[in-house]
């Protein structure tokens, strides 16, 4: 994608290509690389290194930094994009030995350890970045980048939520349409409907269905419901958090930086017992089946699930699975009366190494506008954090994907949301969790133990 002021010699590669080899480069050798801004290219007299993690992201970031530079042809920006696991190791590693990038895509669980190391910059501090206007953004997901000490660390990117996502053609195999998954209800003791309907969507080697006599809970060829692990490693975001939310039941003591998990709470415990009780009915794999890697978008696209609770950024993946007619449903209603699901948002931030801070406000602050977000909402992968940039991804998806994505935003506009819990020690609250979480769906701890745990963490946070 060359423009008239990126005038090149013969054989030098095109941009989109230098993003590739960029990436190709950190990844043999990554402290190799020099840190943050490095040589601009033609016509440009700062470059912005800019990372991120989703490579379904990537072509949309791609137009917002071409949109940019068209505004700001003093600076190019350089885009490197890994998978999730290699992206917070090389992050981290960067950011320690001074060859991170300038601006990078960050989430939640990651950010209070940032701030409490000293490797952000509070976009206060900033020019470009100085006055954000929350009103422009969907409501709270600016608080969720604000720190303890009210600076701001993050720029709103997108949102999520939680909804199920189902096989149309499995429904009708079951004698069912997607009405009947309209108005589930839920509660921790017997189901409710909503496992009325997951068990009759579960079906045993010999055809019999979860709700017949015969069924066969060890010899199972289709689950009623996905497994997408114990959520251990993040809260319960997918697995999980919709079905204790709707009990009441909050994370901690505060929105944002609580200093009390309730984990405790018989409400939490009640849900995760309800849930991973079903492996013993037949309605849900074993977590031996699934392993320490369960793939939900796997288990709906090769028959082995019926229903798939998952986030709204799996969208497009969902809808590039072959042989399936895709459709989404809310999640079912809790004992408060409506459903519930986490709210969760990502945000760019800017790293305190960076040699061109200004620089890389300019760009964050673009990043955080509804030309951007609009781009992005059009490209039908994610919900952009800003209203514009939703409604262009709410069109996109029924374009390009050809489905009605209500139930994601439904919750957002209704407000049935619980945010996901920002506190300090967030990495180690959750290698405190992940093994108990793990062992509850494996089956040899149980919920009670949660209690002890929620005390080792309150510990933690008080210390």
């Amino acid at each position: 994608m060359t423009t008239a002021r990126r005038t090149r010699t013969a054989g030098s590669p095109s941009r989109r290509v230098r993003r590739r080899i960029t990436g190709s480069v950190v990844a043999a050798g990554f402290l190799g690389l020099a840190g943050c801004a490095g040589t601009a290219g033609a016509g440009a007299t700062t470059s912005i290194d800019y990372w991120l993690w989703e490579s379904l992201q990537l072509p949309g970031y791609q137009k917002c930094a071409e949109a940019f530079e068209r505004e700001n042809p003093d600076i190019e920006v350089r885009i490197t994009q890994y998978g999730w696991g290699d992206y917070w190791q090389k992050l981290s590693a960067g950011l320690v030995a001074g060859a991170g990038p300038d601006v990078f895509t960050d989430h939640l669980t990651k950010y209070p350890e940032f701030v409490s190391r000293d490797v952000l910059l509070p976009l206060d501090s900033l020019e470009a970045t100085k006055d954000i206007d929350e009103s422009g953004f969907q409501e709270g997901l600016l608080d969720l980048w604000t720190g303890t000490d009210g600076k701001r660390y993050g720029m709103p990117k997108d949102f999520d939520t939680i909804a199920l996502f189902y096989d149309n053609r499995m429904l009708e195999e079951a004698g069912m349409t997607a009405a009947d998954l309209e108005g589930l209800e839920w509660n921790p003791e017997d189901g409710g409907t909503f496992e009325q309907a997951i068990a009759h969507l579960s079906v045993d080697a010999n055809g019999v269905r979860g709700d017949e006599p015969g069924f066969d809970p060890a010899n199972v060829v289709t689950y009623g419901l996905a497994s997408g692990g114990s959520g251990g490693g993040g809260h319960g975001q997918t697995q999980w958090s919709w079905l204790a939310g709707a009990t009441g039941w909050e994370y901690t003591n505060a929105d944002v930086w609580g200093t009390e998990y309730n984990y405790d709470d018989p409400r939490v415990q009640a849900s995760l017992e309800w849930l991973f009780g079903l492996v013993d009915k037949g309605f849900m794999p074993s977590f031996e089946r699934v392993g320490t890697a369960p793939n939900p978008q796997q288990q709906l696209g090769s028959g082995q699930a019926a229903l798939s609770p998952d986030g709204s950024w799996t969208i497009a993946s969902y809808g590039r699975l072959e042989g399936v007619d895709l459709g989404i449903a809310s999640v079912p209603a809790g004992p408060i009366g409506h459903p519930v699901s986490m709210y969760n948002g990502l945000g760019d931030s800017i790293s305190a190494q960076t040699d061109t801070p200004e620089e890389a406000a300019r760009f964050v602050a673009f990043l955080g506008t509804d030309e951007c977000q609009t781009i992005i909402g059009e490209e039908g992968v994610v919900f952009p954090a800003r209203p514009a940039g939703t409604e262009a991804a709410i069109e996109a998806f029924k374009e390009k994907r050809g489905v009605d994505v209500s139930p994601f935003t439904d919750l957002v506009e209704n407000n049935y949301t619980v945010l996901f819990p920002v506190t300090t020690h967030g990495a180690e609250i959750l290698s405190i969790l992940n093994p108990v979480m793990d062992g509850l769906y494996i089956g040899n701890e149980d919920v009670s133990s949660l209690t002890q745990v929620n005390e080792r963490i309150n510990r933690l946070i008080a210390e």
